[in-house]
């Protein structure tokens, strides 16, 4: 399913919240909130006709912990569960930003 998803089919979901549920793996961290920020695409060389345009999404959630790089099973409430790999990208001023890049 993730395989044919579009940078379009996560923008409209934009400013809504993806939750990781880490149950009693993470002790003290049941749950995880990330909201998405920003889906915008990537530039290529060249597609083939059967290609995905490349797109990347930016997430946010709290400064603190920090999660590590690794794929997360991100909860939302439309588009159901989605096995994303995150990559801490560093703060800004509102939270931690993490990056999910779609060739």
């Amino acid at each position: 399913m993730l395989g044919n998803m579009t940078r379009e089919d996560f923008a409209a979901h934009l400013n809504e919240t993806f939750r990781i549920d880490f149950g009693s793996d993470v002790p003290g961290l049941e749950s995880f909130e990330l909201s998405l920020i920003e889906a915008e695409p990537l530039k290529t060389p060249q597609l083939t006709p059967e290609s995905r345009p490349p797109f990347a999404l930016l997430f946010r959630g709290p400064k603190e912990p920090v999660l590590n790089q690794s794929i997360y099973p991100l909860e939302n409430e439309a588009m159901g569960r989605l096995d994303i790999f995150l990559v801490p990208i560093g703060p800004d001023a509102e939270g931690q930003r993490y990056e999910a890049v779609f060739n």
